[in-house]
């Protein structure tokens, strides 16, 4: 009823979805075997730097890496790395950047003049720009890809869903008390678009005081538990508020932070049945 048949912008699973498909062809000289969709409910749960340190531990375990920063209006990847140089490319098409441990990452900022310069683009083109990081970027080999995408579910969120071949989402949340209502929408949009839940994230899950020792819950206790057992989903790690990892990542150096995501990668390994060939 009122269908425009246009399945691009539309999340209902119907009949006619099953006739086609949505995904679009990687580039002819990239092979990438697993791809991650790192999505939110809201911003400044700290999405980025969770999909930074999430390549990164994988990188450590020795897993070729890559990021696709999908966040085209707010990237921060970039940044993270102290990844300073613009993308470069020819008529195979474009050329990631790459970090000091090896991890490749293609965000618009590697193509935009200026960091700074804002995205000032309706959401057809900046989803059509998702896509061209997708078949248009020479990613070589890849065990691994993190999608860092924007929050919400907007164009570019409903784009990746349909458009690349994601194994999985890891869901990046807070505790406050709002967590439930975030966590289910991004639950029931996966659930939409039939993509696994591997878990949760809580990331600022409370604050570890270097001279007490005690542990503070600086944005009240955490039910994170709870609320992943009522999705049917589970808890990948809980991270603290750490001012050296924001540090670190002020500084590009997030790739150098001695701490991990180690717990989270082990149970997405073990959830994808993608063991260190």
């Amino acid at each position: 009823m009122g269908c425009t048949h246009d399945c691009g912008s539309c999340s209902s699973n119907c009949g006619s979805r099953s006739t086609q498909s949505l995904k679009i062809e990687l580039n002819q000289s990239s092979k990438i075997k697993k791809v991650i969709g790192i999505v939110s409910g809201k911003g400044g749960v700290g999405k980025s730097t969770v999909t930074s340190l999430l390549a990164v531990s994988m990188n450590r375990l020795g897993y070729k890496t890559a990021i696709l920063d999908a966040d085209i209006t707010g990237p921060s990847i970039p940044k993270a790395f102290g990844l300073k140089e613009r993308a470069k490319g020819n008529d195979e098409g474009i050329y990631p950047a790459e970090t000091s441990t090896g991890i490749k990452v293609m965000s618009i900022n590697l193509l935009l003049k200026n960091e700074s310069d804002p995205v000032v683009w309706r959401g057809p083109v900046v989803s059509s720009t998702v896509k061209q990081f997708w078949s248009d970027v020479i990613w070589g080999d890849a065990d691994y890809m993190f999608v860092d995408m924007p929050p919400g579910t907007s164009d570019v969120t409903l784009t990746v869903f349909q458009s690349l071949p994601l194994d999985g989402i890891v869901i990046v949340t807070t505790p406050q008390e709002l967590v439930s209502m975030i966590v289910e929408k991004a639950v029931k949009t996966a659930k939409m678009m039939d993509i696994p839940v591997l878990g949760i994230v809580e990331n600022m899950s409370f604050f570890m005081c270097p001279e007490c020792g005690r542990k503070h819950s600086i944005f009240g206790e955490s039910h994170i538990e709870e609320t992943a057992k009522n999705f049917g989903t589970r808890v990948l790690a809980k991270l603290p508020i750490d001012p050296e990892c924001a540090e670190y990542a002020d500084k590009g150096k997030i790739e150098f932070f001695p701490g991990d995501l180690m717990n989270a990668t082990e149970i997405i390994n073990n959830s994808l049945n993608f063991p260190l060939q």
